[in-house]
C-alpha cells in the first residue's frame, strides 16, 4: 500500500503505511529505504537520514542506499562523510552515473568554501555572496553556509536577503533559539518591530529560560507598545499623547535608525497640529532615513502651518517627483498656491495673531481681545473709520475660524468671505461678507457710531 501511495504522489499517506510496515517488521531494509524516500521527498532530512542510516546498518552492501545517503550528505554539506560513502559505492559499481557525478563535485566544493569563509573574514563580502549562491544551490540544508551568507548580506546592507536565510536556518536547525532571535534581531534593525516580536517570542517558546531573548523581548515588546500607542492617538487626535508616546521610543532606541524612524514619522504627524517647526524637523529627520513621497506631503502640511508656503510648494513637487500619481501631493500642491494667492489679501490668522494650528478656545480668547481694543467707540475722527474696518476684519476673522466648515475652506485656499471666489468670480450675484454683521445699540458702554452703544453680532 505505502509503494502504490508513493507512485500515486501521495506522501503523507504513503509515509502512514510505511511507519506500519516497520512497525510490523523492523528488520525489513526496504521499509526503510522506502520511507527514507519518502521524508526526502517532503524535506524531512534528519529523519531521512537516519532511515538511510538503519538501511546501510542492516545491509551495508546496499548501493543505491550508500549513493543516496551520499546525495543527502552533500546537501547537508558534509562533504567527508559523502566522499567516503561515494568511494564504497565507486568500489562496488565503477560506472554508477550520479555517484561518479556527485564524486567529482567534492573537492572543487571543498575549496569553494574555504574560500567563502575567507573572503567573508577578509571583508571581500560580495565576492562571498557569489561564491556561496554556487555553494548553498549544491548544499541547501547546509545551516552553518546560510549563516555565514547572513553575515555577509548583512556587512552589505542587505538585510532582507539576510532574513531569508536566516528564516531557513530555523527550520534547519532543530530548536534553534539562536537562529530567531538572529531573526528577531533582523526585524528590528529594519523597523519591523512587530514581526520581530513575534520571532522572538517563538525563542521563549522553545526555551521560556533563554537570558539573551527574554531581555530582547523585553526591549521590543515595549517599543512595539509606543509605536502602537502612538499611531492609536493619531487616529484619535490626540496629538499631544502622541508626541509624548513618540519620544519613548526614541529614549528607549538610541542607535537602531530604522526604529527610530518610527519615532520621527509620529512626531512629524503630530507636531504639525501644535509646533509646526518641531513638525519640521522631524519631517526632516524621517525624510534623512526614507525618502517617502508621504513624508513629503507632511513636511508641506507642516512648512503651510508654518507660513512658508515657497518651501511647502517645493515638498509637494517632490512628492510628486517620487510618486506622479499620488492624490495628497497634487491636492496639497494646488492648495499650497491658493494659499499663496490668498496671501495678498485677508490672513485670518494674521488679523487675530494666531497660528494656524490656534484651537477654537485660543481664537475665541485673541478675538475677544482684540475686539475690546478696536472697538469704534473708542475712537474719534480718522481713527475710528481705521478702527471700523478693524473691527469688522476681527469679526469676520472670528466667525470664519471658529466654524470648521469655513475654516477648512479657509485653509485651503479659499476664502468662503470673499464674493468673487463664492460666485466664481467678478460679476457673481452678491455673497456680502457685511450680510453676517449687524450693528446694534446698547452692549459696549460709552456710545457708537452715532452716539449710542454699540454691539456687533453673527448670524
Amino acid at each position: 500500500m505505502g509503494v502504490q501511495m508513493l507512485a500515486k504522489g501521495q506522501l503523507h499517506d504513503a509515509l502512514s503505511h510505511f511507519h506500519a510496515a516497520i512497525d510490523g517488521d523492523p528488520t525489513n531494509f526496504l521499509s526503510y529505504y522506502r520511507r527514507a524516500t519518502v521524508y526526502l521527498a517532503l524535506g524531512r532530512s534528519r529523519p531521512g537520514l537516519q532511515d538511510l542510516d538503519e538501511v546501510i546498518e542492516r545491509k551495508p552492501d546496499f548501493t543505491a542506499a550508500r549513493a543516496q545517503r551520499a546525495g543527502v550528505l552533500v546537501k547537508l554539506g558534509r562533504l567527508e562523510e559523502a566522499h567516503i560513502d561515494l568511494e564504497n559505492v565507486l568500489r562496488r559499481e565503477p560506472g554508477h552515473e550520479e555517484a561518479n557525478k556527485l564524486y567529482t563535485l567534492i573537492e572543487p566544493l571543498k575549496r569553494e568554501i574555504l574560500e567563502a569563509y575567507s573572503s567573508v573574514r577578509t571583508s571581500r563580502h560580495q565576492h562571498a555572496i557569489l561564491l556561496l549562491k554556487n555553494i548553498i544551490e549544491r548544499c541547501p540544508w547546509d545551516a552553518s553556509l546560510r549563516e555565514l551568507r547572513v553575515e555577509a548580506y548583512q556587512a552589505v546592507g542587505d538585510v532582507m536577503n539576510a532574513i531569508a536565510d536566516m528564516r531557513v536556518t530555523t527550520k534547519l536547525v532543530q530548536d534553534n533559539t539562536q537562529g530567531f532571535l538572529k531573526l528577531a534581531n533582523l526585524y528590528y534593525q529594519i523597523g519591523d518591530v512587530e514581526q520581530g516580536l513575534s520571532e522572538i517570542r517563538e525563542c521563549l517558546k522553545l526555551d521560556p529560560d533563554h537570558k539573551e531573548c527574554f531581555q530582547f523581548y523585553k526591549k521590543i515588546k515595549k517599543v512595539s507598545k509606543f509605536n502602537n500607542d502612538a499611531q492609536d492617538f493619531i487616529k484619535d487626535k490626540q496629538y499631544e499623547d502622541c508626541v509624548i508616546t513618540a519620544k519613548k521610543i526614541l529614549r528607549e532606541e538610541k542607535e537602531v535608525v530604522e526604529v527610530q524612524f518610527l519615532a520621527y514619522d509620529k512626531l512629524c504627524q503630530c507636531e504639525v497640529h501644535m509646533n509646526p517647526s518641531e513638525a519640521i524637523k522631524f519631517c526632516n529627520k524621517a525624510i534623512n532615513i526614507k525618502e517617502e513621497a508621504r513624508l513629503y506631503c507632511d513636511l508641506g502640511e507642516a512648512h503651510i502651518a508654518d507660513e512658508m508656503l515657497d518651501e511647502a510648494v517645493n515638498d509637494f513637487q517632490k512628492a510628486l517627483n517620487i510618486d506622479e500619481n499620488l492624490q495628497r501631493a497634487k491636492e496639497g500642491l494646488e492648495k499650497t498656491q491658493k494659499l499663496k494667492k490668498q496671501a495678498s489679501k485677508r490672513d485670518y490668522y494674521k488679523i487675530l495673531g494666531v497660528k494656524r494650528t490656534a484651537n477654537k478656545k485660543e481664537i475665541t480668547k485673541a478675538y475677544r481681545g482684540l475686539a475690546q481694543k478696536w472697538h469704534p467707540d473708542h475712537f474719534d475722527g480718522e481713527e475710528k473709520k481705521k478702527a471700523e474696518k478693524m473691527f469688522i476684519d476681527i469679526a469676520a476673522a472670528k466667525e470664519v475660524l471658529t466654524d470648521e466648515e469655513m475654516r477648512a475652506k479657509f485653509d485651503n485656499g479659499e476664502d468662503p468671505l470673499d464674493p468673487e471666489q463664492q460666485q466664481g468670480g467678478p460679476g457673481g450675484h452678491g455673497f456680502n461678507p457685511f450680510q453676517h454683521f449687524h450693528f446694534h445699540q446698547g452692549g459696549f458702554p460709552g456710545g457708537g457710531f452715532h452716539g449710542g452703544g454699540f454691539k456687533f453680532h453673527f448670524n
